[in-house]
């Protein structure tokens, strides 16, 4: 079992002391696939609104296995983080892994020949980094796939290029399909960005981190303890389960507020106009973890970590 993303209601991110951080923990420059070079890349989320990015370029054969080095793209009002994406072994569909790591240390080496899945995370979380699964309906993902791993700290479940390129950007069906069986992963929204010509992955999707200050370890350790939320728009502004009889949620304005667990449907749901809140009785909600969607009347989201109840 996975347990890696232990989210509580005593240990909601907005509870926590510091402030919400925006950024993007996926991408590729022009030292893998991408179009951007790595100072555009950055240049761009830092004009953008962006407190953070992480640039996880491809650590494959025809790119030398390298890591980008971002440090010199830091300042006091945006910072990054070392990141990379790994592709050992193989998954079930036939093509390798990808392995979202972030917070890698420049030294970390990013190829063994012969490793697997499972190898990579180990040494990935023994380096002290945080770990991800990346879009995984993008390339057929399995759950049997995944419970090969070992333990990650969250999966993708949104990916903004694979959103654009297939249709498969949105993964909370095999999420929650992991949370059935289990597993306490958190999830964790990106773009994914190429940013090739003509390509509409800049934007599309990112996180709000509660962290103490703008710096990469404080970041870090608020992303590997689940202090964070996703978004493609929607804003969350507070989440609160109180004594564990009610939750109350605010937001921006929205169309519906939802809570979901871990049975069909939903718990409970707010539809109206222009909603900024929402109080939901949780005293009689027989569920091992639930999870808040908020979505607005263009259809944008956000999503809070599943929260395990048991």
């Amino acid at each position: 079992m996975n347990i890696s993303s232990i989210l509580t209601p005593e240990s909601l991110p907005f509870a926590q002391p510091g402030r919400f951080y925006r950024g993007n923990l996926h991408g590729h420059s022009t030292e893998s696939d991408g179009a951007w070079s790595p100072a555009e890349y950055v240049r761009q989320y830092r004009q953008n609104g962006y407190d953070f990015v992480a640039l996880t370029d491809h650590c494959m054969e025809h790119y030398g296995y390298a890591i980008t080095d971002t440090r010199a793209f830091r300042s006091d009002n945006f910072t990054t983080l070392i990141g990379a994406e790994l592709h050992p072994g193989q998954i079930e569909s036939g093509g390798p892994w990808h392995l979202l790591a972030v917070g890698l240390p420049l030294d970390f080496e990013t190829h063994r020949e012969g490793d697997s899945g499972a190898d990579v995370v180990a040494r990935v979380r023994e380096a002290g980094a945080f770990v991800a699964v990346p879009h995984p309906n993008w390339f057929t993902l399995t759950v049997e796939d995944f419970e090969t791993l070992g333990s990650v700290h969250a999966v993708e479940c949104y990916n903004g290029v694979a959103d654009y390129d297939s249709d498969r950007g949105y993964s909370w069906h095999f999420i929650e399909m992991l949370l059935q069986r289990g597993h306490r992963v958190g999830a964790i929204t990106t773009d994914d960005t190429h940013a090739h010509e003509g390509a509409d992955d800049f934007m599309r999707g990112w996180v709000h981190v509660k962290a103490e200050a703008l710096t990469p370890e404080a970041l870090l350790r608020a992303l590997k303890a689940g202090h964070y939320y996703s978004s493609t728009g929607a804003q969350l502004h507070n989440v609160a389960i109180c004594s564990r009889e009610k939750i109350v949620i605010e937001c921006s304005p929205a169309a519906q507020i939802l809570v979901l667990g871990d049975r069909a449907g939903v718990l409970h749901r707010m539809t109206g106009s222009q909603l900024t809140s929402a109080e939901f009785d949780l005293s009689d909600v027989n569920s091992r973890w639930l999870r808040v969607t908020v979505r607005d009347e263009a259809g944008q989201r956000a999503w809070t970590n599943p929260v395990w109840l048991g």
